[in-house]
């Protein structure tokens, strides 16, 4: 397991120094007598109602680049306070970081309370995805109606080798990949658009797409 150790001290004062050397020499120990393998440590003096603080940003980026999967902290408090920490635990989970805590011994244990705001705020990240889905399909449904032909945006035809391409507006991926949604998501709407297509067939073709772009991109420098 590839570890973050994480260290906060909500002021600047002499003795917060000290806790903040305590809290990564507990962690190192931890980490050590764990088999885990360090990948870095982040100290930072920042209150803990703070969500905007320069180590979270760069522990968050270190696990979206899948630099680690644990993260080592020494209670709870230590990742913020409020809805700071609500919004920092929410973020790990959809992370699949695993959070270990000193405090614990070993992987952290929410309250009751926390567990339970976490399942809220997931179900309604839930349903404000699918509420914006909707929206995009029924846009589309509409333009449909009113004579828009997605057929006059295929492009790529020129590599198709073999069986015969399935057809589908490749500018409309891109256009939904931008409204950050995935390719399940946009197989989905295109099938609802009459195009019998596959998560797998409309990310292939997105890469295509994505290398013939960059391929122009290079021609013209």
């Amino acid at each position: 397991m590839e570890a973050i150790l994480y260290c906060r001290v909500s002021t600047d004062k002499d003795v917060q120094q000290t806790s903040l050397e305590r809290q990564k020499e507990e962690l190192t120990q931890f980490a050590t007598s764990s088999g885990m393998t360090i990948i870095k440590v982040i100290q930072e003096k920042e209150s803990g109602y703070d969500i905007e603080r320069d180590g979270v940003f760069e522990m968050l980026e270190d696990f979206q680049q899948h630099r680690a999967n644990v993260l080592l902290i020494q209670d709870e408090t230590r990742l913020g306070r409020g809805n700071a920490k609500i919004a920092l635990l929410h973020q790990l989970v959809k992370l699949n970081v695993e959070i270990y805590s000193v405090s614990h011994n070993g992987k952290l244990e929410l309250s009751e309370g926390d567990s339970m705001v976490l399942q809220i705020v997931g179900i309604v990240e839930e349903y404000q995805r699918k509420l914006h889905n909707a929206k995009i399909r029924r846009g589309m449904r509409k333009a449909l109606d009113n004579g828009y032909k997605p057929e006059r945006n295929l492009s790529n035809q020129h590599l198709a080798q073999g069986r015969e391409r399935k057809k589908f507006p490749i500018k409309e991926v891109v256009r939904l990949r931008g409204n950050n949604l995935t390719f399940e998501e946009i197989a989905s709407i295109l099938r609802g658009m009459g195009y019998n297509i596959s998560k797998a067939t409309v990310h292939r073709r997105y890469k295509e797409y994505e290398m013939l772009e960059k391929n122009n991109s290079t021609d013209l420098q």
